[in-house]
């Protein structure tokens, strides 16, 4: 197909709405003599006909609620009309704010004063919670006026209305002039650039052509704009674009040219859009211009632009509305917690931003996708001005310059845009940064708060045992190589006759569910693959794929793939789905053992159920896609070496690689030195192993990888000759995150010298050794906001291994059923954490936190902090020893452990055994144990078969079977206040 003409018409620039107004979403127009303002109308006051009805039932609605009805069952008859009054007959808009949940695009129809006007596009939003708008142009008479959106025969419906803005006719043939924006007829126009009125759709007195082929390289519309202080500020540019492609110009300030900005299409010349782009400006005047240079290909035209422009800093006088503490960030590259100054808020303030590279990283949690405003309050220590770069999710949003303070503490505003759910939002020292501030923390207006303990995730979990069954089940039960010892909460649910099921009744809107589930091997060893059905309210939705490929393992560690030698286990993977279209809530999900599903046992464990956005584009700028370096996905041929080879080619540019949706075959490592690779979302962008191989390998420098999945091909453990997903040098200051991995030999395997890298927001599924491994030499590395289950060994560790893992830390994660081994286990290092997770259910040989000398690490030194996690079902017997393992675990065994472990406001719950162990022949010497809960332990509260000394207080102890306490070695206990039941 030949691409679509260009429209050869003339062009201008100019500015839309406010920073803070486009931040929350809403559209206001200035209301002025001449002109109406615009009316923002809820549907749940409106007309309603057909079946169209008031609902509250999604959330993110305006008003008291939003109209629903718009379903197959009313196609043809569902409208619902608003009435609208105009001061005089012309050109106006209509803006309808809606959801539309179902995946796919859909179709209303637009009427004015009965009349069809057109039918109307609307595009999938995230869920049915996330709210889109649509502006379309109308034509009003004066007076009294009728718009309605119906859902006719001709339209595909099934969308959600919650308001719609009317922007009236003033008399010519444009729309009211945007609050705050300048009018590109109005502007300084050269090269070609004029004004013109032959479209309609625009504010003001007309808009801008003459950005066309015959104008490239001069066509330009110039702004003046005021502000009343130098710093990061934005512009935001209505224009319109009928060509059918994306087009771009140039943005310059202040002549110097800030960037190329790319605009896509718009439905035709009568249709106009915004783009937003981060400048800065000097204070007092600036010169804002849009220009059409030979780079670019132009031929688009201009309405308007909005500034928003940099104000004075406020002090807030009190205490700020902080949603994040800068000492609850993690920091690398330079700055360091402090408490010299006076006047912060929360326990500490950063400094120490000066150093290129310096960041601090606040995990923030967003209900929905959308642009929030941000509040950054700091101080710098003279009257002139820092400068900081902001990023959201890896992405840069604008460099903030913010003005000198004369040490005082104030607050800037500024915005982001977030996802759903978990979001990195990052203040980095950039290349021509100064950094000279101190970070008293953020805010960030409609975030919500993150978990408390444990990770911050996007899914909902049921547990198959909580679910409606006509099916039996089995457990709890502990015993290793009994299949509910491996199941949450130690019980599943067996579908082994066809009709048996499960289902669910789901608490929140999902287009996509993973499956923890359980199938026999064969007799081979191999696996077998199979089906099960899955329904939605009685429909069936499609056959879910299931194998035993990856599970069971058998004989001893560590373990092998042949059922001859018994003793079988590993027995739960999980299958993973995207639905066509949203189940809403109160959706009744069913799993069913139908006849065509032919594995002679289904075992479900739980579900975990999902609203995931569409797949992510491309950034604007510093990337290259992969597909332009000669890369190829879904073509099953191995992509190893043209990765490897655009990952250099990008790097040498400067840039970072882009992979596209799809999947690439790798059969071995995939070098990142200093590189940035990104896909479109865990659920679209796979990296698939071949054979046991296949992975990301650091080889230095400063990486970021996020936004996909790794997929491998380890089906048994073989440490000598398979691959981690990830492992080795990642330098300083890299960044792993939203990544999916599984079917690894590890998750991650981190090697010095590694610092300061940063890894959240990961989900490590079946891996057959480590989830995680901090290993020798890796020092101020974080790992939170993880979701870490079925490893064949560890969940989480650190391993001292000849060099000390320094300063790193485990938090805010949730950890389950690690096969072997521990949730968590610490072995030896420096001033290493353990804080703020959610750790459950471990199996064989396990605690579920030991802090240890086990393998000849690098002896403890510094302070090795154990604090606020929660530790449910954990400990277990190690039949190599014949020992049973107590939930919390520090154990001396090749060296004495003579540092500080501070065991604070920690919870055990349920322990297989003891609820603390303490043990073996070497010293613990200096343990602390303050706020301590153990509730229900299978033997002793507190077992210590160690010398050395500890001092204990607000330990609770209850439930336990053994007794209290049980103290020999010559451990000397000094009680403090608060201790009870032991």
């Amino acid at each position: 197909m030949s691409p679509a003409p260009r429209k050869r018409s003339r062009a201008a620039a100019r500015f839309t709405y406010p920073v803070l107004l486009s931040l929350l979403g809403t559209v206001l127009y200035a209301t002025a003599p001449a002109q109406a303002a615009a009316v923002t109308l809820e549907a749940e006051s409106a007309r309603l006909s057909g079946g169209a009805a008031v609902s509250t039932d999604h959330g993110g609605y305006t008003g008291t609620g939003f109209v629903g009805g718009f379903t197959d069952a009313n196609k043809g008859a569902a409208s619902v009309s608003f009435g609208v009054t105009a001061e005089a007959a012309g050109n106006g808009t209509v803006t309808l704010r809606y959801a539309n949940g179902t995946g796919a695009t859909m179709t209303l129809s637009l009427y004015v004063n009965g009349a069809k006007v057109r039918q109307v596009s609307l595009p999938a939003t995230a869920n049915w919670d996330t709210w889109a708008t649509r502006q379309e142009s109308v034509t009003y008479a004066k007076g009294a006026n009728t718009v309605a959106w119906t859902f006719t025969t001709a339209d595909s419906g099934n969308v959600n209305i919650d308001n719609a803005t009317a922007a009236t006719s003033t008399g010519g043939t444009g729309t009211p002039t945007p609050s705050g924006a300048l009018e590109a007829e109005s502007a300084q126009l050269s090269g070609g650039a004029v004004a013109g009125s032959d479209h309609t759709g625009w504010t003001g007195t007309g808009f801008v052509g003459g950005f066309t082929d015959a104008n490239k390289g001069s066509a330009s519309a110039s702004f003046g704009v005021n502000s009343a202080e130098a710093g990061a500020g934005a512009v935001t540019l209505r224009y319109a674009n009928g060509t059918g492609a994306t087009m771009t110009l140039s943005l310059y300030v202040n002549g110097a040219k800030v960037r190329q900005v790319s605009l896509p299409a718009t439905a035709n010349w009568d249709t106009w859009a915004t783009v937003q782009e981060a400048v800065t400006y000097a204070k007092g005047a600036n010169t804002v211009a849009w220009t059409f240079t030979t780079a670019d290909s132009g031929n688009v035209n201009i309405d308007s632009i909005t500034p928003a422009t940099p104000t004075e800093p406020t002090d807030p006088g009190g205490p700020a509305t902080l949603t994040h503490q800068a000492e609850d960030a993690f920091v690398s590259g330079g700055p360091a917690r402090a408490t010299a100054a006076t006047g912060y808020e929360g326990s500490a303030y950063l400094s120490g931003f000066t150093t290129t590279g310096a960041r601090a990283v606040f995990a923030v949690a967003a209900p929905s996708a959308a642009t929030y405003p941000v509040t950054v309050r700091y101080r710098t220590p003279d009257t002139a001005a820092s400068t900081v770069t902001l990023l959201a999710n890896g992405t840069t949003v604008r460099r903030l310059t913010l003005p000198g303070t004369g040490g005082a503490w104030k607050s800037a505003s500024t915005d982001a845009p977030l996802r759903a759910a978990l979001n990195h939002v990052t203040l980095r020292t950039a290349s021509g940064d100064n950094g000279t501030l101190q970070l008293d923390g953020i805010g960030v207006s409609g975030s919500t708060p993150g978990s408390t303990r444990g990770a911050t995730l996007p899914y909902t979990t049921y547990e198959a045992e909580s679910g409606s069954t006509n099916a039996g089940s089995v457990g709890p039960d502990r015993t290793y190589l009994t299949v509910p010892s491996e199941a949450s909460g130690r019980k599943a649910v067996v579908l082994d006759a066809t009709g048996e099921y499960v289902q669910f009744t789901l608490t929140k809107p999902a287009n996509a569910l993973t499956l923890r589930y359980s199938v026999p091997d064969n007799a081979a060893g191999t696996g077998i693959d199979s089906t099960l059905s899955v329904y939605a309210d009685g429909t069936q939705l499609r056959d879910l794929a299931v194998s035993s490929k990856y599970s069971w393992v058998y004989g001893g560690y560590p373990y092998t793939n042949d059922p001859s030698q018994g003793s079988g286990h590993h027995f739960f993977d999980e299958t993973r789905t995207l639905l066509t279209g949203t189940l809403p809530a109160g959706t009744v999900l069913k799993f069913q053992k139908d006849a065509a599903d032919t594995a002679a046992s289904y075992t479900l464990d739980l579900v975990e159920t999902e609203a995931v956005p569409a797949a992510l584009t491309m950034p604007s700028t510093g990337f290259v896609s992969a597909t332009t370096l000669g890369v190829t996905p879904n073509d099953a041929g191995d992509d190893t070496s043209a990765l490897n080879s655009a990952i250099s080619t990008a790097t040498s540019q400067g840039k970072g690689l882009w992979l596209p949706t799809g999947t690439y075959d790798i059969s071995g490592h995939v070098d990142l030195a200093g590189a940035d690779v990104r896909g479109a979302g865990q659920w679209y962008t796979v990296l698939r192993g071949k054979n046991g191989k296949g992975g990301l390998f650091g080889r230095g420098g400063t990486s970021n990888v996020q936004d996909l999945m790794i997929a491998g091909d380890v089906s048994y453990r073989d440490d000598a000759d398979f691959d981690a997903a990830i492992e080795g040098d990642f330098g300083n200051g890299s960044t792993l995150t939203n990544l999916w991995i599984e079917h690894t030999k590890v998750g991650l395997w981190i090697d010095a010298p590694t610092t300061g890298l940063y890894a959240s927001g990961l989900r490590i599924r079946d891996t057959f050794a480590d989830g995680v491994n901090l290993h020798k030499g890796t020092k101020t590395t974080e790992v939170s906001h993880s979701s870490v289950r079925n490893t064949g060994d560890d969940g989480l560790a650190m391993f001292s291994e000849a060099q000390a893992v320094t300063d790193s830390v485990f938090r805010f994660n949730t950890v389950q059923l690690p096969l072997l081994a521990n949730t968590v286990g610490i072995y030896g290092g420096h001033g290493n954490r353990v804080e703020d997770n959610l750790l459950a259910d471990t199996v064989t040989g396990s605690s579920g936190i030991a802090i240890s000398s086990r393998f000849a690490p690098v002896p403890f030194s510094g302070t090795t902090s154990v604090q606020r996690n929660t530790l449910t079902r954990t400990g277990g017997y190690e039949p190599n020893w014949q020992s049973k393992l107590g939930a919390l675990w520090i154990y001396a065994d090749s060296s004495d452990i003579t540092a500080p472990v501070l065991v604070k406001d920690n919870e055990i719950l349920d322990s297989t055994y003891s609820g603390l162990l303490v043990s073996w022949q070497k010293n613990v010497s200096a343990l602390t144990v303050d706020g301590l809960k153990i509730d229900k332990a299978g033997s002793y509260g507190i077992e210590i078969n160690s010398a050395g000394a500890g001092t204990f207080s607000r330990v609770t102890v209850g439930g336990a079977a053994a007794g209290g306490l049980s103290a020999a070695g010559g451990f000397t206990i000094t009680r403090g206040a608060g201790n009870t039941g032991w």
